[in-house]
């Protein structure tokens, strides 16, 4: 009987060819399944963000009162506050609002319509194309929400200097200094907030959407 040898055992194992677990189809659809839970993991965040701002817009339309801190700001400015001066700051505030939920009711429906296009069955190159379009739509939400604070700080400041213009209130220059330096240092510290929250909510998704993207262009170059 031939003595055992365990080295030559272990060299035949190691030189046996390992069949892969899946094929390229079966991780296609893995993949495919996977960045289609990605998007609507985004999808359900924001249509809660949407809901949170539809319900402090409620909020403040019936039962509070969200230009009182302004209003008492450009008391200390030296502006008065009469019924008209409320009341057309009440009508900005509500601009800026129906804005806000225009442009984030915009985006829950682009996020919606990603969803559905992302299907198990879509081809591979269509598949990367919807994902690196779905990428692209994330970070145009992101900037737009970036544009939006942006914007309200511009109508404050256009309106603080109505009210000024309009009440002949003529500030010393540090005081008028200070209160845009005041106003810009608050849209800058807004803008990283915002930046910030939606890097790291949507953030750690995207970075997953885009390692499946890269695993499907490598299955792509493979196939071709």
């Amino acid at each position: 009987m031939p003595e055992f040898n365990i080295d030559q055992f272990k060299k035949t194992w190691q030189e046996q060819a390992i069949q892969p677990k899946y094929n390229s189809d079966e991780i296609r659809l893995m993949l495919n399944k996977s960045s289609r839970n990605y998007v609507k993991y985004i999808l359900g965040i924001s249509i809660a963000e949407f809901l949170v701002i539809l319900g402090m817009n409620f909020y403040y339309i019936f039962l509070g009162d969200d230009t009182n801190s302004y209003l008492n700001i450009l008391e200390k400015l030296g502006v008065k506050n009469n019924a008209d001066l409320i009341a057309d700051l009440s009508h900005l505030y509500f601009v800026l609002k129906v804005i806000s939920l225009i442009l984030t009711g915009f985006f829950v429906f682009k996020f919606y319509k990603n969803y559905k296009h992302i299907k198990i069955e879509s081809n591979l190159t269509k598949l990367i194309l919807q994902i690196i379009k779905f990428k692209n739509t994330v970070n145009y939400f992101i900037l737009a929400n970036v544009f939006l604070i942006i914007l309200y700080t511009i109508a404050l400041g256009i309106f603080a200097s109505w009210a000024l213009s309009n009440q002949n209130i003529t500030l010393t220059h540090p005081t008028l200094v200070g209160f845009y330096v005041g106003l810009l240092l608050m849209m800058i510290l807004s803008v990283v907030l915002i930046w910030v929250y939606y890097r790291i909510v949507y953030g750690i998704i995207l970075k997953k959407l885009g390692k499946n993207l890269e695993e499907l262009q490598k299955i792509e170059l493979g196939q071709s």
